[in-house]
């Protein structure tokens, strides 16, 4: 298979059907944790290998469970994933594992990882389900670290600050200090700037798909009506 054929599956997940800007799914970690980039970034890439493990596996096994048990057997696969992914986030994260707390094991109830495995790696091959839970865990890790970022810098001044915590001593180095002396804007790193920012990422992202279809249409809408007729 070409790897043109892989292309629709990248935009879904991490454009048009992207899972937080689009299908608005797993609202309580997005929300929760999108409080500076480096919490972002580390449950992000923790979603990721849970999509990517869970596609794989579940596409593997999906002719072998009858259908009648198959949304248990889903969810322990789910369960026994996140459960390593804790423990090595524990073992060698300790500090940014504190940070995200009880976010981690949440994962297992993040509707994004079912709904992948139910409504496209139980119905495809393993390579397609691995380029589908790589894109769509951007597509959520992107928002996250996005909103991460406008929170942190309008609520502390800062960007990636504490990025010891996910990579080491020697990232400390990467904290940058975007507006220096400054007091912070509390509103934006509590819940509500939390809403107002995921909303206003998706009024932005639902701007740009309007402009490109209207682009699009503009040309069919010439030719329909040419000038002078």
């Amino acid at each position: 298979m070409s790897l043109a054929s892989y292309a629709p599956i990248v935009r879904d997940g991490l454009w048009t059907n992207n899972p937080a800007l689009v299908q608005v799914l797993g609202l309580c970690p997005t929300l929760a944790v999108s409080s500076s980039v480096v919490n972002g970034l580390g449950l992000g890439l923790a979603t990721v290998m849970v999509l990517v493990a869970t596609n794989v596996i579940i596409s593997l096994v999906a002719n072998l469970v009858r259908p009648e048990v198959r949304i248990p057997v889903y969810i322990l696969v789910i369960a026994s994933i996140v459960t390593v992914i804790d423990l090595v986030m524990k073992a060698y994260f300790t500090e940014l594992h504190a940070v995200l707390g009880i976010f981690i094991p949440l994962i297992v109830v993040n509707c994004t990882i079912l709904g992948r495995a139910e409504a496209f790696a139980s119905r495809n091959s393993v390579a397609r389900s691995f380029v589908d839970g790589i894109a769509v865990g951007a597509g959520f890790t992107l928002v996250l670290v996005t909103l991460g970022a406008i929170r942190e810098v309008l609520g502390r001044g800062t960007l990636l600050a504490q990025a010891d915590t996910m990579l080491g001593q020697w990232a400390s180095w990467m904290s940058v200090t975007v507006i220096p002396d400054y007091p912070g804007f509390l509103v934006a790193v509590l819940p509500p700037g939390a809403f107002i920012g995921l909303g206003l990422l998706i009024a932005l992202k639902n701007a740009i798909d309007r402009s490109r279809a209207a682009r699009a249409t503009a040309p069919q809408a010439i030719a329909a009506h040419p000038a002078g007729t």
